[in-house]
């Protein structure tokens, strides 16, 4: 556990002291100021019990005892905070859960990246279309994202509409696990109108009818009710990208004397805003929920040893895990460097596979894409790694959707480039729809490298 001590150098706001990168410009600083000010005191979206039991189910996926599924959309928009688009993302994460319990033989956390994932990192400030520039968009809670004078100006009063969609998504979704929505006897809740035209739902209805065979068995021969069958535990992870709404929503714990972040349970850091002695590093160190950083190829040891000794330097079980986004080409390469790196160094960590954002890609079109193939050709690569190396893969990091998309191509569709723009909406970056998803999922479950 971090100690007082420690952090007598850190408050919410020691990050503004840091180089800090991927922060919007503010025509207006005192407009920011109240903005941050009214965000500080309106009620946490989560609350550190909740964090503190997901550190636990993390500790246990480091130990080889359960698989962490994480997954949501790559940016979430204000304008579609409906219940409608929240049940389809919920019934896609508790279909792949099942599927990866039958698979696995273990439990599985739930892990949404959603009511918060409003902010998104770009590889420039601005962005230039027919001779006219503007500040390119970095997420609904920062700007909006058509491309007009109006729409691009960072507006900082989008932190409490992000705030408000991300307090109501997460109240509807206790709401539904409270109301028995998750309950394990009853699957055929979570059936996706278009799905009984999949490719892969004969494969998938095998499954819950052997689940619950296997459930109905136990609960007669026991007669008593599986407790854990009625009510899952349900997670929300956002990218701590935008520093001022994380900072508004850290709370001292008298009882625990540690600080939280309470907009969400599992932060992490991106790749583009993860160096040692800049903001975000800065502000993670300092809070007491179980964290993660990306990891991309530019990573090597020596940049390990540091960041597991900066965010980590107790060594807490579950309190960091690192993505690594790689690339199927490069996964190879650079892995077993940076396990070796991590061990080395005597840390201990979770490590979850983004087999997403290495693999993207544009069409002749300009497009952004990403290959069904090349996504399970990293994930199947990962978990090989680290069972040859006698390291632990713990859990797979997805952008997906459970809507109708066309944006990666491939799956058991065969979607081509030309099946692209008939249902491309992500205004970022690319989803696996919800059959692409699935069928992740049943690859994971069959791999003998991921038991």
């Amino acid at each position: 556990m971090a100690t007082a001590t420690r952090l007598e150098d850190w408050s919410p706001d020691s990050w503004q002291r840091k180089t800090t990168l991927q922060q919007p410009t503010y025509r207006d600083p005192g407009a920011l100021e109240r903005a941050v000010l009214a965000l500080s005191r309106l009620p946490p979206i989560v609350v550190s019990w909740e964090v503190d039991a997901l550190q636990r189910q993390l500790a246990a996926a480091q130990r080889g005892e359960a698989f962490i599924l994480q997954g949501g959309h790559c940016a979430e928009s204000l304008d579609e905070t409906t219940s409608e688009r929240i049940v389809e993302q919920l019934k896609i994460l508790l279909q792949m859960s099942l599927v990866l319990v039958h698979g696995l033989k273990k439990p599985i956390v739930r892990v949404g990246r959603l009511a918060g994932q409003y902010a998104k990192p770009r590889s420039a400030d601005t962005e230039t279309r027919d001779g006219v520039t503007l500040p390119c968009y970095r997420g609904d809670i920062v700007n909006r994202a058509p491309f007009d004078a109006t729409s691009r100006e960072p507006d900082p009063e989008l932190l409490l509409r992000g705030y408000e969609r991300a307090a109501l998504t997460m109240n509807f979704v206790r709401a539904l696990i409270d109301g028995g929505f998750t309950d394990l006897h009853h699957p055929e809740y979570w059936d996706l109108d278009f799905m009984r035209h999949s490719p892969k739902y004969e494969e998938y209805k095998r499954i819950v009818d052997s689940l619950a065979e296997s459930l109905s068995f136990f609960e007669s021969i026991t007669g008593r009710a599986l407790h854990d069958s009625q009510r899952v535990e349900f997670y929300a992870s956002h990218e701590g990208l935008h520093l001022h709404y994380e900072q508004a929503q850290t709370r001292y714990i008298q009882r625990r004397g540690r600080w939280y972040n309470l907009s969400t349970h599992l932060p992490w850091i991106g790749v583009r805003t993860a160096g040692l002695d800049h903001g975000h590093i800065e502000y993670f160190r300092g809070i007491a929920n179980p964290i993660a950083v990306k990891v991309g190829p530019a990573a090597d040891a020596a940049y390990l040893r540091g960041l597991t000794k900066v965010l980590n330097p107790d060594n807490e079980p579950g309190r960091l895990t690192l993505i690594h986004r790689l690339g199927a080409k490069d996964i190879d390469a650079k892995l077993p460097g940076l396990i070796d790196g991590v061990r080395a160094s005597g840390a201990e960590v979770l490590w979850i596979c983004d087999p997403m954002h290495g693999n993207t890609e544009s069409t002749k079109s300009g497009l952004k894409t990403r290959r069904f193939d090349n996504i399970l050709a990293e994930l199947e690569a990962a978990f090989r790694i680290h069972n040859e190396m006698g390291s632990r893969l713990g859990g797979v990091h997805l952008e997906m959707t459970g809507d109708n998309v066309t944006e990666c191509t491939g799956g058991a569709r065969g979607l081509s480039d030309d099946d692209l723009a008939r249902a491309y909406r992500s205004t970022v970056d690319p989803r696996l729809n919800y059959e692409q998803a699935l069928e992740v999922a049943m690859r994971v479950g069959r791999w003998p490298g991921a038991r």
